[in-house]
């Protein structure tokens, strides 16, 4: 984060302390401007501003780099256009997520936005899989760049306000590199959450400029304690949480970033089998509870562990989590649930799919 740009957020009442499970982001990020409930109530109905560059920004460039992310991850490459982007999952060669990411083609490269805890070690495992014919290269350009989301559904007006109305009512992940208060951003359909709303991708040396306008057309800021709540309200799987080597991404509800007919790919063979023979054993659910529990807890019907819960944060509803639950218990009508001295039930949340059911 640039001097300038801290300052800026300092000033909107910020306060920054590094992200604790963010080892490779070097530098602190706004986690509240003492706002967290009017943030929220933007979100719903105006339009808000998050900082999201301590997340990490891969660039996959030269002749195969189509074919080299489409043999690497779960979706479909191939078929990708300039301007057009999808969200896709690296997994392991057992088909175990490494993490959600989403990619934006361009005219000679793609862009991947990746999460914070996973930038250094993503870029360790595709060098891996880069051999002597393959012309592919990649490089890191997380420190040169800096990405801001836009979230609620004022979000329009207010790029239609700064210039950027072009992009409004594309296909999501559709993006374009536009002129923002005389500075080139690229703008992308999707504010990486189920919220309506655009992530914008430009220089680091344009951050700062780019925020001021964005909040001088009306966009509240929101730190990271709320994107952090809205992340689990909405079922977005995180890295370390419910995106680890023990979970595939049909279990962690990522259908959506599938293709189940692009062929072979790292991991395939075991996803097609998974889909095949209905072989998802548990299934990411959300959890509402009556009171805090602890992460890593098991979730239990009776007597019987059916889970274990993933995240969890304090909504102005009450409590809500993530977890894992199995399959089998869900299917036979499973809805209330015991972790500890806390009762909850199963709620559905938007960002995963449950395909079976």
């Amino acid at each position: 984060m640039s001097d300038e740009l801290q300052a800026l957020q300092a000033a909107q009442g910020a306060t920054f302390e590094p992200i604790a499970d963010a080892p490779d982001a070097d530098t602190p990020i706004a986690l509240s401007y003492g706002n967290d409930v009017v943030a929220l109530e933007a979100v719903q109905s105006g339009v808000t501003v998050c900082d999201r560059s301590h997340w990490g920004r891969i660039q996959v460039v030269d002749a195969d780099r189509l074919r080299y992310l489409h043999n690497q991850s779960t979706n479909d490459f191939n078929s990708l256009k300039p301007g057009q982007g999808c969200d896709t999952v690296f997994v392991t060669s057992t088909g175990r997520t490494i993490d959600l990411v989403t990619a934006y083609a361009m005219d000679d490269a793609v862009l991947l936005l990746v999460s914070p805890n996973r930038r250094k070690y993503l870029m360790q495992w595709m060098d891996r899989f880069i051999f002597f014919a393959d012309k592919v290269s990649l490089k890191d350009v997380t420190d040169t760049t800096a990405t801001f989301s836009l979230l609620g559904p004022g979000s329009d007006a207010l790029l239609e306000k700064l210039g950027g109305g072009a992009i409004a009512n594309q296909p999501y992940a559709s993006h374009a590199l536009i002129e923002l208060a005389g500075h080139p951003v690229r703008v992308a359909v999707g504010s990486g959450l189920t919220t309506s709303g655009y992530t914008l991708i430009m220089d680091a040396a344009d951050a700062a400029p780019v925020w001021k306008a964005l909040a001088e057309a009306g966009a509240v800021p929101l730190g990271a304690t709320v994107w952090e709540q809205l992340r689990i309200q909405q079922g977005r799987p995180a890295p370390d949480r419910e995106l680890t080597e023990d979970i595939n991404p049909l279990e962690a509800g990522l259908w959506q970033t599938i293709s189940l007919s692009k062929g072979c790919y790292i991991g395939q063979e075991t996803i097609a089998r998974l889909h095949t023979y209905r072989g998802v054993k548990q299934q990411l659910w959300g959890i509402r509870l009556n009171a805090p529990a602890e992460l890593g807890s098991p979730l239990m019907a009776g007597d019987e562990k059916v889970g274990t819960l993933t995240s969890l944060t304090q909504t102005p509803d009450g409590i809500l989590g993530l977890g894992y639950i199995r399959t089998k218990a869900v299917e036979a009508g499973l809805q209330k649930i015991k972790t500890g001295d806390s009762e909850g039930e199963l709620v559905a949340v938007p960002f995963v799919s449950h395909e079976y059911i």
